[in-house]
């Protein structure tokens, strides 16, 4: 592959991010492109392969920082001792499709009224259409005490490829006591994890032989184990069979790290308690990043506000986004992810060529969350946007499936790096 790369960043993996007005460079250098993307994760890429595959001349460029491509899906299974995290990772450089060009920096600011994305490079670049991919940004600082402390104390995190092998270091060595797992606000990427580790850990206990001396408990902001009620009835004979100790509407919002007690908002209440734990896995609060934020494109909640089936912004029509950075009311999965790419990349062609992307392709709000149930256990959450079951098997996908398991290990994988980032499924 013949890649075009650009910009003089050398190294980074690093979410985009916004710097403060004054240490932004002075945009001076203009480049211009038919299509910019910001963001290269999976969204940012499947879109990027699709439209490379559907223009004679593609003129697509990809605005990311990170030299390094996650399949985070996997972290799950990493922080459970399944697999090593190096089997989540792939050179950035190797997934760049034919036609576009990487634009090694972060976007700093969104200016939509000019049409153009500034980077943090200090290089303006002018567009035709612009998609953001840009992600999700995780906000360990919204936690009181848990910067710096990630990592030691018992206290660990899937959601960081830095952090997850400790999650199984932790699992492993722990010898009994209150193992305590936690779940935000939404919404977050992949709700389904905060409790799949918990399921995990629970299993491992028991071959470890502590499971009779720990106390499991699962908290979590949320009011109930799943939104979708029948995946959530078989989550709660789940939880029931496991002697899970569950506590909804309680969110975290302080930890004490010597001595080990988590501090929880309690919501139905209207107070706070205290939980003191031997471990803790921590799922950070997650918000848009700040380049999405502070742009005039966002909504209230700061997400880049587009149409739920069109993907295209209501203020600015050469404006689309996907994935975790928009406002689209569906869970932020890779899954959803690969529904909305064809659908925007169907829209967006039709922008480009003068048409109404509402006659071309609509998203209904399809989301699929692998819910690990434990070692060999899954059950396939599959739903669209009115929370009704979308199962794209001839089988009950309400019950826990040995099947289902293997396709999330190594299925699932296979399909991300061979079919979705190439544009071909």
């Amino acid at each position: 592959m013949q890649l075009r790369r650009t910009s003089a960043l050398e190294s980074t993996s690093a979410p985009q991010t916004s710097a403060s007005p004054g240490d932004r460079p002075t945009a001076q250098i203009t480049r211009h492109h038919q299509v910019v993307i910001v963001g290269g994760g999976s969204a940012g890429i499947s879109v990027a392969a699709r439209l490379c595959r559907a223009l004679k001349e593609p003129d697509v460029a990809i605005v990311e920082p990170s030299d390094t491509h996650y399949y985070q899906p996997l972290w799950t299974l990493v922080g459970a001792g399944v697999l090593p995290k190096e089997r989540t990772a792939r050179p950035q450089a190797d997934l760049i499709p034919d036609g576009a060009t990487w634009i090694r920096a972060a976007a700093s600011r969104l200016e939509p009224q000019r049409n153009q994305v500034v980077t943090d490079q200090g290089e303006r670049i002018e567009y035709e259409l612009l998609v953001v991919a840009c992600g999700i940004e995780l906000h360990w600082e919204a936690i009181a005490g848990l910067r710096g402390n990630l990592g030691t104390n018992g206290i660990c995190s899937n959601y960081a490829y830095d952090q997850c092998e400790g999650t199984w270091e932790t699992i492993r060595s722990f010898r009994g006591g209150t193992a305590l797992f936690t779940m935000p606000p939404q919404p977050i990427k992949c709700a389904g994890a905060p409790q799949k580790i918990c399921y995990l850990a629970e299993d491992a206990f028991r071959r470890q032989r502590v499971r009779e001396r720990t106390r499991i408990v699962y908290a979590a902001a949320t009011p109930s184990i799943f939104a979708v009620e029948a995946y959530a009835r078989s989550l709660e004979r789940v939880v029931a069979r496991k002697g899970i100790d569950t506590r909804y509407q309680h969110e975290l919002v302080e930890l004490d790290a010597g001595a080990g007690r988590a501090t929880f908002v309690d919501h139905a209440l209207e107070e706070q308690v205290a939980i003191d734990y031997d471990m803790i896995h921590v799922t950070p609060p997650q918000r848009a990043p700040a380049v999405v934020r502070e742009s005039p494109l966002a909504d209230e909640g700061g997400w880049l506000a587009v149409d739920r089936a069109t993907l295209r912004s209501p203020t600015h029509p050469n404006v689309f986004a996907i994935g975790d950075a928009s406002s689209l009311p569906t869970s932020k999965t890779g899954a959803a992810i690969r529904k909305q790419a064809p659908v925007l990349v169907a829209n967006a062609l039709a922008q480009l060529a003068g048409e109404q992307p509402q006659d071309r392709a609509a998203y209904d709000g399809y989301t699929a969350c692998p819910l690990v149930t434990g070692y060999g256990k899954l059950i396939l959450a599959e739903f669209d946007y009115r929370k009704r079951p979308a199962p794209s098997f001839p089988v009950d996908q309400t019950k826990e499936r040995w099947s289902m398991y293997q396709l999330k290990r190594h299925g699932l994988p296979a399909f991300y790096w061979n079919g979705m980032l190439r544009g071909r499924a």
